[in-house]
């Protein structure tokens, strides 16, 4: 089968748009088109697209920005609408899963199952023989009507969606291209965006645990706002430790790094009772190494507050590390900058129109 092209990795996040547009080479990945454009709040509510127009304008702007001829998309979902099991089955091929997952599904998942689409992997590799018969399963169930509603929104801005992938496991597809996959260590990706956190827990390169936190950017600026009573755009400024205008000099930078470490407290918190519920649950639990991805990850005071509350090293990810950039086509402070936010959407630019 004749490898197909690259998609365009589009990840409709809910504080912006961002697309990336890689290209094959002999060793690796060249970066053809890298854009953001912000979408402005409450487009996106818990996932749901309430101001399409607005994100449909967003998607043209970066497509024209790169007159790109390439209209076969990747795009991503997470959430409340998405539900991600590892489960154990009796072991079968690939295809007689996929027969006999519909029936299956329904005692795993809290929706009806004509309402959502599913897919499935078989995580326990055919060579290994569990001796119970049982292999490992991956279910995603996610809603149709939300897939919809991503996919018309892309078909609304000219593009054609071939692959919808999950959050959780853009990044990881982003971190595999990047880093070596430790196979014998278990390594947890956080990615954590402006209204939700994906946590995906990788033993021995496999996902064993996910879930998905509702909690993220959006978070830090509206305590900003609120506790310090300061417009959105200023709360969005001091957020990412730039200085605010000059009205509103009665801001103290303690004040503003007070209200940032409550919030990144909570996340951490968040994120710790999520991998003690995996640690319970896993024979072999031992945490060697978080990665932390999003456009969150730039609040410094979040990466020290989950390393101390963790208690394991934490790196920030860098889904351009093994990607080659044109210095004269990109401006490399800017990408370093914005690296971390963009590990979903090269995640989704790594997918093939052809390939599960």
């Amino acid at each position: 089968m004749a490898k197909s092209r690259l998609a365009l990795g589009l990840d409709i996040g809910s504080s912006s748009v961002k697309l990336v547009q890689l290209r094959d080479a002999k060793r690796g990945y060249i970066l053809e088109a890298f854009g953001v454009a912000p979408l402005p709040p409450e487009a996106i509510v818990d996932g749901a697209l309430m101001n399409s127009t607005a994100i449909v304008e967003a998607i043209r702007q970066l497509v024209s920005q790169y007159k790109l001829k390439n209209k076969e998309v990747a795009i991503g979902v997470s959430g409340h609408s998405v539900i991600i099991k590892k489960i154990s089955m009796p072991r079968m091929t690939q295809e007689e899963l996929e027969e006999s997952i519909q029936w299956e599904a329904e005692q795993y998942i809290p929706f009806d199952v004509k309402d959502v689409n599913i897919d499935v992997q078989i995580l326990t590799p055919p060579d290994v023989d569990t001796g119970t018969g049982q292999m490992d399963v991956l279910l995603v169930a996610a809603k149709k009507d939300m897939i919809n509603d991503y996919t018309s929104v892309v078909a609304e801005a000219g593009l054609v969606p071939v692959v919808v992938d999950v959050d959780a496991f853009a990044v990881q597809n982003a971190f595999e291209v990047n880093y070596e996959l430790p196979r014998n260590e278990t390594i947890v990706l956080v990615n954590a965006g402006a209204s939700v956190v994906n946590i995906n827990v990788l033993a021995n390169g496999l996902t064993t645990f996910t879930r998905d936190v509702t909690m993220g950017g959006n978070q830090f600026t509206e305590e900003i706002q609120k506790q310090l009573n300061v417009s959105y755009d200023e709360a969005e400024k001091l957020k990412v430790g730039g200085d605010a205008s000059q009205d509103s000099d009665s801001v103290v930078p303690q004040e503003v790094e007070r209200v940032i470490q409550g919030v990144a407290d909570q996340m951490a918190g968040e994120i710790q009772r999520s991998l003690d519920f995996y640690t319970a649950t896993a024979a072999d639990s031992h945490i060697a190494r978080l990665y932390l991805s999003g456009g969150t990850a730039k609040i410094p005071a979040l990466f020290k507050v989950i390393e101390q509350r963790v208690g394991v090293p934490v790196e920030i990810l860098n889904p351009f590390k093994g990607v080659e950039i044109d210095n004269r086509k990109f401006d490399p402070n800017y990408v370093m900058d914005i690296a971390p936010s963009a590990a979903v959407a090269i995640g989704l630019a790594l997918r093939r129109s052809n390939e599960r």
